[in-house]
């Protein structure tokens, strides 16, 4: 495992964002991107209430990143059939595919910047 130095971890975070930026994925935003981290690193299921918790933000803070995402096809909503009240985020396939092309960004801008 290769141990990242302050200033390559910063050219890394750079060469990642700068690329995004670049390229024709979706532009999100910090807040929008740790919602899909979560979504798709840990165990479901997901809420709007337990997202909101977690981040430490309102529901209408994580309904407004959800609404961005799943315009974009990368989550999606529904309600919980056991309990109506809660709001399930699931995930999709394209925002798997998403997620997958960024893991591969990383990897490849990590092998740039430790060069």
């Amino acid at each position: 495992m290769t141990i990242l130095r302050s200033s390559q971890a910063l050219r890394l975070w750079h060469e990642v964002t700068l690329s995004l930026v670049r390229a024709d994925e979706p532009d999100l935003t910090a807040r929008q991107m740790t919602v899909l981290l979560i979504v798709y690193l840990e165990a479901p299921p997901h809420t709007v209430r337990g997202l909101a918790a977690k981040l430490g933000v309102t529901k209408a803070v994580i309904t407004r990143a959800l609404d961005t995402l799943g315009r974009h096809g990368l989550l999606t909503r529904k309600r919980d059939p056991k309990d109506m009240r809660n709001v399930l985020v699931q995930r999709t396939v394209d925002g798997a595919l998403f997620l997958e092309r960024f893991a591969d960004l990383v990897v490849a801008k990590t092998e740039d910047v430790t060069r």
